[in-house]
């Protein structure tokens, strides 16, 4: 018994930790921003697995990345959206990749969500233990973005990481 729930516990987390590139898309939301958004508040856990990712990538030679506000609130775009049709996954990446790349100049853009974390580590650590959400943190990015959203129905979290080189 405690085999089996393992495997059924192990495939549900192998399917809400899939991460994307710019070539992995499907189009379903709807709200796309075109102009620049300047503004996004952060909030504590957010700016705290921000920091988890850049002291990682610092600690094995790499540069840490630069917040983007526009990034973040296209990641806010996205939890909305899976919260709002209760679902985890990358839908409509290819529109925010596009806007991301036309908005920003991005000439790369790669993103890595979660969900049902408590804590920035937790998420954190999930996507270290991953390889293709590694390969992102670990990758050839300048930029980022994130947002960790609560669906007030039930009190999960779901967390959205747009990586971007400009």
């Amino acid at each position: 018994m405690n085999s089996k729930l393992l495997r059924v516990s192990s495939f549900i987390a192998i399917l809400f930790f899939i991460s994307c590139t710019s070539e992995e898309t499907t189009s379903t939301e709807s709200d796309q921003t075109s102009s620049l958004v300047l503004n996004y508040d952060y909030s504590p856990v957010e700016l705290e697995t921000m920091t988890l990712i850049n002291n990682y990538r610092v600690s094995i030679g790499l540069k840490a990345l630069e917040k983007i506000n526009h990034v973040s609130y296209k990641s806010e775009e996205h939890d909305n959206y899976m919260i709002a049709n209760n679902v985890v996954n990358h839908n409509d990446f290819e529109a925010r990749s596009s806007n991301i790349i036309k908005v920003l100049g991005a000439v790369k853009v790669s993103e890595n969500i979660a969900y049902n974390y408590n804590s920035a580590q937790g998420a954190f650590d999930a996507w270290l233990n991953s390889e293709g959400h590694k390969q992102n943190i670990e990758g050839d990015y300048t930029h980022f973005g994130i947002s960790i959203r609560e669906n007030p129905a039930n009190g999960k979290k779901y967390y959205t990481n747009i990586f971007v080189k400009i």
